[in-house]
This record gives C-alpha cells, structure tokens and sequence, in this order.
C-alpha cells in the first residue's frame, strides 16, 4: 500500500528521492514518535493521578498542542489527527483522510494497528503517518462509559466532540509528521 501511496504522489513530486533517502526518512520519522507519544501520555498519566479524569481532559486540552509543538523541530512538524476528532485544529487533511481511511480498512480486514504506517511525498514534503490503537487509559476519556462529569468537561472543553464511543484496540487515530523535501537534500 505504501507504494501505491508513493506513486499517487508522483505528480506533486518537487523533489525526485532515491527509495534508500525515502527509507531514511522513515526511520528517521518514525523515531520521532516515540518521544512524543510518551511525553502525551506522561501528562496524561499524571493528570489522572492528580485529579482523574476530568484533569486529564483539561491537560490534554491545555498542554498536548504545546507538546506537538516541542517536538515539532526543525525540520519537522509533528502532530496528531483522526477521523473522529475531539480537537478541530487536528483536522485531517486529505492526504491524511486517505491514509486515515486505508488504516481503518486495514484493521477491519484483519492486520495489527500496531505494525500501521505510511508514507508518502505529497506536494514537496515528505509525509509520515503511524496508527494510533485506543488503548486501556485512552477510555475513560474516548470509551463508551464515560462517567458524567468527565463526559460535562468534554462538552465545555470541545463543544463539537466526535472522539468518543472507541473500544479497546480500536483506530484512535495517528501521528502524522511532515517536512520539505528541499531541507532534505544534501
């Protein structure tokens, strides 16, 4: 699927990448991933364990913006982003949507969120996406049994909320990350 996504791209191509400079620049993507996702979850761990859950809807609310933008170094930009959405500044674009979509399909028919990405050059900028699974402490917040008060500090906080009713394992959504190609050439 990866190369498909790849040769959907060829005409936006601003910059001709040999396939071991594409690799490079997934590894060096996916790499980044880590270190966000964990600070995310630290402040929301923390959050929870300051004042439930309802805190951990204010923090993510407050600092997980901040926290993209942290690790969001030059040259790339690091961010999240969903079919269902919660925060409307994560809006998919349709690059995104698409990968998005062909994540969802994927799970359904069978293959492990966990091993998801994609990648793709998309108008001068080398862009990568891994699948985020919801998982056990994403529920209280994104589940089917969100207790009543934290359900009001949702609502107050983001009046249009669509990121709500997921099971364990399912499609949350995923981190996306972008850069100019022009950055990456030597």
């Amino acid at each position: 699927m990866r190369l498909i996504l790849v040769l959907a791209a060829l005409p936006t191509l601003a910059w001709a990448a040999p396939a071991a400079d594409l690799a490079s620049l997934e590894r060096e993507a996916a790499g980044l991933i880590p270190p966000f996702q964990q600070q995310l979850m630290q402040t929301v761990k923390q959050a929870v364990a300051e004042g439930g859950p309802v805190q951990a809807v204010q923090a993510c609310q407050l600092l997980a913006p901040t926290i993209a933008v942290e690790h969001s170094q030059h040259p790339w930009k690091v961010g999240r982003t969903a079919l269902r959405l919660r925060n409307p500044d994560n809006q998919p674009d349709a690059w995104e949507r698409q990968v998005l979509e062909d994540f969802l399909q994927r799970q359904r028919a069978g293959e492990a969120l966990t091993q998801m990405s994609a990648s793709a050059v998309v108008d001068g900028e080398f862009r990568y996406m891994q699948a985020i699974a919801t998982g056990e402490p994403c529920l209280a917040c994104h589940g089917q049994a969100i207790k009543p008060e934290v359900a009001a500090q949702i609502k107050q906080g983001y009046p249009a909320d669509q990121a709500s009713g997921f099971r364990l394992g399912e499609l949350r959504g995923a981190f996306t990350l972008r850069r100019t190609l022009a950055e990456a050439t030597p």
